[in-house]
């Protein structure tokens, strides 16, 4: 989390001092309401910019970008923060440029009086500046479009098939936002650092909003394959989706996930996958019934269904120098820790694992399997039913493994359990850095 914080931070202060440098003559001399709106207008729309450009290339997967931010889990995580930013910095945008309008509108500020616009002897530049107005008008219909957009993305009740359909047309908001930001940024910026930086941000984030709009997300990372069978876990509401793969998957470990086509109207959703890498094209999905989609799959489902598969994404891989770890599953979050258990049952590795289960539901052929997996991987498992067993708490985890201290901690479930559980052992003197939580949400 703090590194993700970091590189928002920084994103957004590289950008003030690239602007500042820009402006370090004329800020001392500038006075007026109208002329910081000038000023105000170009850094506004600089940030906004920027954050949207940020959040444009994390859209489209880049692994190289996932190395680096440890993770897809935390790339969406930035990615949505971005977007929060960018929606912000849009509207302080809008309200800078359109508020002193607004006050001479209604008699409460006088307009300035301006001389004519110098003539632009240059032909890019005499272009850029017959095209303000219609950049202006432009500018101002994408951004309705890409508020709107933003504002149903982050609304958990709004539908996730809708969701999938409509995200991607901020992508084309966005092409239209640049077009306007070319046109309406101060021409001085663009021979500065400022203007270069910008115009990298521009052009990347261009190239992701094609690859968006094309449905070029992920392409070199499909496998198409069929389903081979589908076993409904009542007790626990999960699907258990076995998959063979029919055209070429270069393999994962455990922890990573892959997003998953049951039906193009629906889209890719996120799983993780709960199998351990045989080399035989084979692949295990444990779906638990979340939503309305999710409901559906147990009783849609069926052998020979062609079932499309990207990625694998996901750092979640339970790498680290420790020779003890503790591993934290809460309901569905056990299906990283199956397929790691399935992989030491055939690779041991020799660490030391207590693996904690808490669950509100039970299924004892679910469950049964857990403890035949963990009994085959040498791993020590511990089962809390919440209803009989009650919560596990950071205290009871540190009561039943004395040696927490000298462990690397994996958790994977509710992000408010995690936080606590995190909060509690990093209190008592975990170091921040040998506790890994999943933080995915597409949302």
């Amino acid at each position: 989390m703090k590194h993700l914080k970091t590189t928002l931070a920084g994103l957004l202060l590289g950008l003030t001092l690239l602007w500042l440098l820009a402006e370090s003559a004329a800020l001392p001399a500038t006075q007026g309401l109208f002329p910081w709106r000038t000023l105000l207008v170009q850094y506004s729309g600089l940030l906004g910019m920027g954050v949207m450009s940020a959040a444009m290339l994390l859209a489209v997967r880049p692994a190289w970008l996932e190395r680096r931010l440890h993770g897809l889990d935390k790339m969406y995580r930035l990615h949505k923060w971005l977007g929060i930013s960018g929606l912000v910095l849009s509207i302080l945008h809008w309200l800078i440029s359109q508020g002193p309008k607004w006050l001479i509108g209604a008699g409460l500020l006088e307009r300035p009086v301006r001389g004519p616009r110098p003539v632009q002897t240059d032909p890019v530049l005499a272009f850029l500046q017959s095209q303000r107005g219609l950049a202006e008008d432009l500018g101002e219909k994408a951004f309705y479009v890409a508020v709107a957009l933003i504002a149903l993305a982050l609304l958990k009740r709004f539908p996730y098939r809708h969701f999938f359909r409509t995200h991607r047309w901020i992508a084309l908001a966005y092409l239209v936002l640049v077009w306007h930001s070319i046109v309406l940024t101060s021409f001085g910026y663009w021979l500065q650092p400022v203007g270069i930086v910008h115009g990298l941000l521009l052009a990347g984030g261009t190239v992701a909003a094609v690859i968006s709009l094309t449905r070029r997300i992920g392409v070199r990372r499909k496998a198409v394959g069929e389903v081979e069978q589908v076993e409904y876990l009542e007790g626990v509401k999960v699907s258990a989706v076995s998959i063979r793969l029919r055209s070429p998957w270069a393999g994962h470990e455990p922890g990573q996930f892959a997003f998953v086509t049951f039906d193009e109207r629906e889209g890719p959703h996120p799983f993780t996958i709960s199998s351990a890498w045989q080399d035989d094209g084979r692949l295990m999905f444990l779906i638990k019934a979340l939503g309305d989609y999710t409901r559906t799959l147990a009783g849609s489902l069926k052998a020979g269904d062609t079932v499309t598969v990207e990625g694998p994404y996901g750092r979640f891989q339970f790498e680290g120098q420790a020779r003890r770890q503790i591993w934290i599953g809460g309901g569905i979050g056990i299906s990283p820790f199956v397929a790691r258990l399935k992989q030491l049952a055939q690779q041991p590795d020799g660490r030391e694992i207590d693996l904690f289960h808490s669950t509100a539901e039970v299924d004892q052929t679910a469950l049964q399997r857990l403890q035949e997996h963990a009994q085959a991987a040498g791993v020590r498992l511990h089962l809390l039913v919440s209803g009989r067993d009650g919560r596990l708490t950071g205290e009871r985890l540190r009561e039943l493994v004395p040696q927490w201290r000298a462990a690397e901690v994996w958790f994977c479930g509710p992000a408010a359990f995690g936080d606590a559980i995190r909060t509690d052992l990093c209190g008592q003197g975990l170091p921040a850095a040998n506790f890994h939580q999943e933080l995915f949400e597409m949302r």
